[in-house]
């Protein structure tokens, strides 16, 4: 912890964010940038974080959700490590019919980019130090927190004390942010496992993103920069442990039976993780003086790799809404502005959420006639170039009441 970094006693702020991660610290760079005074506070070691053993995740950024980081100053740091999606290609596993996107039927911008999350993660904690407004408490852990009609107060499990006319709960799928406002959470498991690890290929990939259905769930292979490529291998969660178990031969062996060869040969670099498969989502997004974003207010199956977009949406719409409040004079953390944001979020989180559900449960499985029902909608997917156009514009994220952010313009 730096001495600028070292918080008095009590600590007076605009926001208080708890969660530090990749939205948290999305979402305290917008505001910080902005000029609003930001107290971050994350259980994790900032050092520890930036491990590559500490999440072997990439994530896919879409174009929208690019625009926002090159707004709050992330994408400089990111953009040599960033792969484009030129192409994506989606099929059902060895059925002849597919889809195909290709991004120049759509413009000249990629549908996205594919970044490790350590290196998210980097970008967040070099942009956070350089923002003299933003406190990073890190780690720190909330141990209680009071909301009252005038404002917040939390107290740090080491006694600190940080006072917020609006607390931000970003503290992911186990929330105590959430909790301890007693927010109910509906949530289901989806009886799988999500298998990650990162291969080196012989041919390169032609930041091309590819997503087979096979019948235990999606399987992806997604652009790094270089020769190497993100897999997302989703098992049944009886199997995957197994699976993890075994030696470097045979996990090779099963990926190529998956993997095909059509990148020549390939080699696991560094170690596998696994994840169990769950959705998930908040009774509501927002409490007196409280807000919740990313997984802490909502949380899906990865099938579309929308995950952190979403999240990152959460980000925009509410610091657009909180700056603009702050702005016009009023209570940041008043009933009113905060309705604004629930009822600009609500209805596209639930959507995403029945979206990837649906998606996930029509394509994992074997059924002859739902194989039969999926492929024939590939294919006229295919063949209707209006449609296709639609749906390559939601994976670049552009559509809908974006937030300034996402549309490239300054908040």
């Amino acid at each position: 912890m730096t001495a600028r970094t070292r918080p008095a006693a009590t600590l007076d702020a605009d926001v208080l964010i708890v969660g530090g991660g990749l939205v948290g610290g999305t979402l305290a760079c917008a505001l910080g940038g902005a000029g609003m005074d930001v107290v971050v506070v994350d259980r994790e070691d900032p050092q520890t974080a930036l491990e590559a053993a500490f999440d072997g995740r990439a994530s896919a950024i879409a174009l929208a959700s690019q625009r926002l980081l090159r707004g709050v100053g992330l994408w400089g740091e990111l953009e040599p490590r960033a792969a484009p999606i030129l192409d994506i290609r989606v099929a059902d596993g060895s059925s002849p019919l597919s889809l195909h996107y290709d991004h120049g039927a759509v413009g000249d911008q990629p549908f996205g980019y594919m970044i490790e999350n350590r290196d998210i993660r980097r970008a967040l904690a070099l942009r956070l130090a350089a923002l003299e407004n933003v406190h990073n408490l890190a780690p720190a852990a909330v141990a209680g927190l009071d909301r009252s009609p005038g404002g917040a107060e939390a107290r740090l499990a080491d006694g600190r004390r940080v006072r917020a006319a609006l607390v931000i709960g970003a503290d992911g799928r186990g929330s105590q942010t959430r909790s301890g406002a007693k927010i109910r959470v509906t949530r289901w498991s989806y009886g799988q496992t999500a298998i990650v690890c990162t291969v080196a290929h012989e041919r390169p990939h032609g930041n091309v993103a590819i997503e087979r259905f096979l019948p235990a769930g999606p399987f992806a292979i997604l652009p790094l920069t270089g020769d190497r490529s993100s897999l997302v291998w989703t098992e049944r969660a009886d199997l995957a442990p197994a699976i993890m178990a075994l030696g470097a031969a045979e996990f090779a062996a099963e990926l190529g039976r998956r993997f095909g060869d059509f990148l020549g040969t390939l080699k696991v670099v560094g170690p596998r993780w696994s994840y169990p498969l769950s959705a998930q989502f908040a009774s509501t997004i927002t409490a007196r003086r409280l807000a919740l974003a990313g997984d802490a207010a909502q949380a899906i199956h990865p099938i579309a790799g929308q995950g952190l977009n979403l999240g990152v949406r959460d980000a925009a719409a509410l610091a657009e809404v909180v700056v603009d409040a702050r702005r016009l004079g009023l209570d940041i953390g008043s009933g009113t502005v905060l309705e604004g944001y629930r009822r600009w979020r609500r209805f596209d989180s639930l959507v995403m959420i029945a979206v990837t559900d649906g998606l996930n449960r029509l394509f994992s499985n074997n059924v002859p006639a739902l194989r039969l029902a999926r492929d024939l909608g590939l294919a006229a997917v295919e063949k209707t170039p209006p449609v296709k156009k639609v749906l390559m514009r939601h994976a670049m994220g552009v559509l809908g009441e974006l937030p300034r952010l996402m549309q490239g313009e300054a908040l």
